[in-house]
């Protein structure tokens, strides 16, 4: 592999291995443990300069040796170092993976995120089009929302500092910290919830009972069903129908924005009708 790495003994090894794996030799599978971390330090430094100490990942690799050595197959005609190699890496590269998330994710939606990529590439090269979420979750036996959520993991891979400027060309303009809502302020946001609140007044009882359970509660569609007692379907149509009347009633209020605007437009800083537009696109 390099002239600084020097290889064990195979005969050596394959004895020791023998030993622990027939016997139950346990100074023998220290033994071959102690041989082998040249092997380690090998490949741990080959992922040098990538952000972690190599001191730390010679510790993950050793983990990879570790379970490459109890899990060998001494009746198999193979190298030692040929099946340890492998494991060693994947080892290295789990840890970069879970330490690569600025927060922390499920294993199992970051191996279904991983699955989801590969299906959409494999199913774009086969058919000349992205598949669907519908598609993916039939293809990758899982959910509509758990393929969606996979998806959108993406965005845990990095976070931004508070303290970064929110124009890349305005260095020392506003921050990230400086557009949050000051708790101290009690009128912002005041007028996007008025709005809302008179748009959803309007619409019928079971319209607001449906918006209420999945934006409020945060509830499925099929929760939703079970709870009003129709189909799944049906709560998709009348959900549907629900955000286009929200939509209708919010372009309604750009009528009554003037009133608004007196009392609050100074503090807003927008006109009533651009805030209605904004909570339309949001609905």
């Amino acid at each position: 592999m390099s002239r600084r790495y020097r290889r064990p003994d195979k005969a050596r090894t394959r004895r020791l291995l023998i030993r622990y794996h027939k016997h139950g030799d346990q100074k023998a599978r220290e033994q071959a443990i102690q041989e082998q971390l040249p092997l380690v330090e090998f490949l741990a430094r080959k992922f040098a300069g990538r952000g972690e100490p190599v001191e730390d990942l010679v510790q993950v690799a050793s983990v990879g040796l570790i379970k490459a050595v109890d899990r060998f197959d001494v009746d198999r005609n193979i190298e030692f170092s040929t099946y340890a190699t492998p494991n060693i890496l994947g080892e290295i590269k789990r840890y970069f993976r879970d330490k690569g998330w600025a927060m922390r994710v499920p294993r199992g939606l970051q191996e279904l995120r991983q699955s989801a990529k590969e299906a959409i590439r494999n199913g774009t090269v086969r058919t000349g089009h992205s598949p669907t979420i519908q598609e993916l979750a039939v293809s990758l036996d899982s959910d509509i929302e758990s393929v969606a959520e996979a998806l959108t993991l993406g965005r845990a891979y990095n976070t931004a500092s508070l303290d970064a400027p929110v124009s890349q060309d305005d260095r020392e303009g506003d921050t990230i910290m400086d557009l949050q809502a000051d708790e101290n302020s009690p009128i912002d946001g005041l007028e996007d919830k008025i709005l809302l609140q008179k748009a959803i007044d309007n619409l019928k009882g079971q319209q607001q009972t449906i918006l209420k359970l999945r934006f409020n509660e945060g509830k499925t569609q099929t929760e939703i069903a079970q709870t009003i007692g129709v189909s799944q379907m049906h709560v998709s149509r009348l959900l549907r129908r629900a955000i286009e009347d929200l939509r209708g009633q919010l372009g309604e209020l750009d009528d009554e924005g003037d009133s608004l605007n007196g009392n609050l437009g100074e503090h807003a800083g927008k006109h009533p009708g651009e805030r209605a537009d904004e909570l339309k696109n949001k609905a």
